[in-house]
């Protein structure tokens, strides 16, 4: 049978227009502790090589890779309910912490370091203002003295 265009657009209730609209990416699937153990369970009460294991594994629609790392975890002890990324050890998490810490650090020392400088312009500023008032009032003082001994 020889299906055109219109009949296929029918069938599957799309026009044949082009959009600039992007399906949405898919989400990664979660796995809670519980289901992982149980799903461990169920694969090892399973014959070795049998079909049985192979069915459990399409009807659940997982991978045997998602067999074999979920069981190094629990050998580890580290199973997690989690989509499969490893365990961050306490040692990673304050060193992750560290980090972010020495980065806002330098971050606020940049702030700190600017803010000194525009601080010191304006020092120089307020020095040099001073100092032309100061001479300024030493010249109208010399002026004011001379004015005083010429009408005398």
């Amino acid at each position: 049978m020889t299906m055109t265009l219109a009949d296929q657009s029918a069938l599957t209730g799309q026009d044949g227009r082009v959009t600039d609209e992007q399906p949405a990416r898919p989400k990664r699937r979660t796995f809670t502790k519980a289901y992982k153990a149980r799903i461990l369970a169920a694969f090892d009460a399973l014959p070795e090589g049998s079909p049985e294991r192979g069915a459990l594994l399409r009807k659940e629609r997982l991978y045997h890779s998602h067999i074999v790392h979920w069981r190094k975890q629990a050998e580890s002890g580290t199973l997690p309910a989690s989509t499969g990324r490893p365990h961050k050890s306490a040692e990673s998490e304050e060193l992750a912490r560290l980090r972010a810490e020495n980065k806002k650090l330098k971050s606020d020392t940049a702030k700190l370091e600017s803010r000194n400088e525009k601080l010191a312009g304006e020092l120089g500023k307020t020095k040099t203002a001073l100092d032309i008032a100061g001479k300024a009032f030493a010249l109208l003082q010399d002026i004011s003295s001379s004015a005083d001994s010429d009408t005398n």
